[in-house]
């Protein structure tokens, strides 16, 4: 790992006292940061460090690198489909077409959906696959050999269904599996992938996919197979009110009272949404420690609502932001969701009172330490501080779209999304001036567009 020193850059070091510098240095030695504050970098670490590479980032912005908390990396080939339709109708139509994912339809997804990622500044990101086609193959190695070309740190989950329509469940029984061999796939997973080191590139969690398609006894197995071995849980909850009707009539709750009722609350535990919580949910939340992966632009495009995050974080409870799966949410830039959930904040208040809905900082805490917060990482990464790992993004506000915004932070989060300078994991340059260096970008585009065409071609 080469030594990298940025110099003369704004730096927003989201840590706990939101630490800024108008101009100031960031130092990444083996990996971690070794330096970080006002004016230029301390004369010994660029005279004495051999090798080092000095990066002037005059008109740049360094911030920690964004934390993606949510994701389907085998949607970014089936975008654009089921565009008028909710969530239930989206799905719906959408099953049919990936019931036909294969080993290499998914590895070419996620290398897209991940090299994008890593352009628009995303260090770290978690995914939910949980469509198990039975003649797939190897689908949740192929996305973890992606992650492992494109260079992003990874957090995959163990997703899966067992309760297929013809146990009143939504998803077609062609995609649903038997719990016994869950359990099974979930321990291999395990056993196989996860890396608990402060520097891990992998860590796996475990994620039954939804209340209206699994049955209790996997949520309750899986979360008792995940503290078995110390790893984190994963669902969507309280997305719909659609859900919501369907847990009432099913359960006689509602979905946070039938997670809390399954012991799925707690500080290893994130959830997906939560758009409709109720007061006495968000208190529970704070009170155990529960994570929430807040996806306003699929919310939005799904017409799901607005998730009460100004209310969550008062409460005391972590938040995190997600892209979401790109049947969602085309778009798939982490960047943007720091303005959407800012934007949807403002949209709950009906007021232009700032203490009632996000600021730009607020919003890029989420993207950043709320996301590590989230993920059980906030210790290692979210933050520019000595100690923690090299994950930076530094974003050129040079250019037209940002040049004129005097305030660095409010460029990046009001402005368009802007292009990179450098984003580094654990120092290892992995885009530089907007390029990827892990991956032929129009090879990957290809690749994607082939791999689109053969799914549907299948199904």
């Amino acid at each position: 790992m080469s030594t990298i020193i940025i110099q003369n850059a704004a730096i927003a070091t989201v840590d706990a006292a939101n630490s800024e510098y108008e101009s100031g240095h960031v130092v990444v030695e083996d990996g971690r940061i070794s330096a970080v504050g006002s004016g230029p970098a301390p004369s010994d670490r660029v005279e004495g460090t051999a090798g080092a590479r000095v990066i002037d980032g005059t008109g740049c912005l360094a911030t920690p690198g964004l934390v993606n908390t949510h994701h389907h990396l085998y949607q970014w080939i089936t975008r654009g489909l089921a565009q008028d339709e909710a969530l239930f109708g989206w799905l719906v139509e959408l099953y049919p077409i990936w019931a036909r994912l294969t080993e290499d339809t998914l590895g070419a997804a996620a290398r897209g959906g991940l090299a994008w990622l890593a352009k628009t500044g995303c260090t770290t990101s978690a995914d939910h696959h949980y469509v198990f086609p039975r003649h797939g193959g190897d689908l949740l190695g192929a996305e973890i050999e992606a992650a492992r070309q494109i260079g992003l740190r990874f957090q995959p989950t163990r997703g899966s269904m067992d309760r297929g329509a013809s146990d009143g469940g939504l998803p077609p029984d062609s995609v649903v599996e038997r719990l016994d061999d869950i359990l099974a796939a979930s321990q291999d997973a395990i056993t196989r992938y996860h890396d608990a080191s402060f520097d891990s590139m992998l860590r796996i969690g475990l994620s039954p996919c939804s209340p209206f398609s699994v049955s209790s006894d996997l949520m309750v197995q899986s979360a008792s197979l995940a503290r078995e071995h110390g790893v984190r849980l994963h669902t969507h909850l309280a997305e719909t009110l659609d859900e919501e009707q369907f847990c009432l009539a099913t359960h006689g709750c509602t979905p946070a009272e039938y997670a809390d009722k399954l012991g799925w609350l707690g500080p290893d535990v994130w959830l997906a949404h939560c758009v409709h919580l109720s007061d006495s949910a968000i208190r529970r939340f704070a009170d155990t420690g529960t994570g929430t992966a807040h996806c306003a632009s699929s919310n939005a495009r799904l017409g799901s609502g607005h998730a009460r995050i100004k209310d969550l974080l008062a409460a005391g409870a972590p938040v995190g932001l997600g892209v979401d799966g790109a049947a969602s949410q085309e778009s798939g830039m982490l960047v943007e969701e720091l303005r959407q959930a800012m934007y949807v904040s403002r949209l709950r208040a009906l007021s232009s009172d700032p203490a009632e809905a996000l600021n730009a900082r607020a919003s890029l805490r989420l993207g950043t330490i709320g996301g590590a917060q989230v993920l059980g990482r906030a210790a290692e990464i979210g933050s520019l501080e000595v100690g923690k790992l090299g994950d930076i993004a530094l974003w050129d506000l040079n250019g037209l779209g940002h040049a004129d915004i005097a305030d660095p932070v409010a460029a990046l989060v009001f402005g368009p999304p802007a292009p990179l300078r450098l984003l580094a994991v654990g120092g290892n340059p992995v885009v530089e001036d907007g390029t990827l260096l892990t991956a032929d970008e129009n090879a990957l585009a290809r690749e994607c567009r082939t791999a689109a065409r053969s799914l549907m071609e299948a199904s």
